[in-house]
């Protein structure tokens, strides 16, 4: 199995931005884990973090080129704002799942409506870096 983990814009600054919001892990923290995970299934992990909307495109339609299983994404901000990565998403056979490490839900009202998720198979949102493991967890155990 292979799985792309693909992270958007500002998560290359975890552990340094906002630690009361997205706590004091950093992105390499999460890899590691998730690496760890990945081991006892046998399963490839490539991770991927871009601050820029084309390239995470791209790298959505690549994933269905090379095989790609599935995808765990943290769109970060674009989540609210990009129509592109919506029809990236939706133009694919590759399953997605959204994941937000704090509650979108609870936050400013800007942050409520979700783009991407209704073109998800779903969303994991307001349980911290753990819901990068759950939605792993969803790919490696199905």
């Amino acid at each position: 199995m292979k799985i792309l983990v693909l992270n958007g814009p500002n998560l290359n600054r975890l552990g340094k931005r906002e630690p009361e919001i997205y706590g004091k892990e950093t992105l390499e923290d999460i890899e590691a884990r998730l690496l760890k995970l990945s081991n006892e299934f046998n399963a490839s992990l490539d991770f991927r973090q871009s601050n820029h909307e084309g390239v995470l495109i791209d790298w959505i339609h690549e994933a269905e080129d090379t095989g790609v299983d599935g995808i765990v994404f943290n769109p970060g901000a674009y989540t609210h704002t990009s129509i592109g990565l919506r029809d990236a998403i939706a133009g694919i056979e590759v399953p997605v799942i959204e994941v937000h490490i704090s509650n979108i839900h609870k936050r400013e009202t800007f942050r409520h409506t979700s783009l991407l998720a209704p073109e998800c198979v779903g969303q994991i949102c307001g349980l911290g870096t753990l819901g990068y493991d759950l939605a792993l967890r969803k790919f490696l155990e199905n």
